[in-house]
């Protein structure tokens, strides 16, 4: 345990923002899964509709810091390949 009041804090803070971490991961992960499950079925203009959002998805958790920004590009031109079948 800490012995200083700023490091009780920063322990406090931490917490919160792990398990706001943990939540936006698991979220962000399960919409992924949901989109590659469901690519196939959609029309074309289902999928252009859904690769955007997954693009705004994908570059707000980026820029939030929850996962580098060469995954995101990955997981984008991914994402534009499974649309474009």
């Amino acid at each position: 345990m800490p012995h200083h009041k700023s490091c009780k804090k920063r322990l406090i803070t931490a917490k919160k923002r792990n398990e706001r971490n943990r939540q936006n991961r698991a979220m962000m992960r399960s919409r992924i899964k949901n989109y590659r499950t469901n690519v196939e079925q959609m029309s074309a203009e289902d999928k252009a509709e859904a690769v955007s959002s997954m693009y705004s998805l994908i570059d707000s958790q980026a820029r939030k810091g929850l996962m580098p920004r060469s995954r995101a590009s990955r997981l984008k031109a991914r994402m534009a390949a499974a649309a474009a079948k």
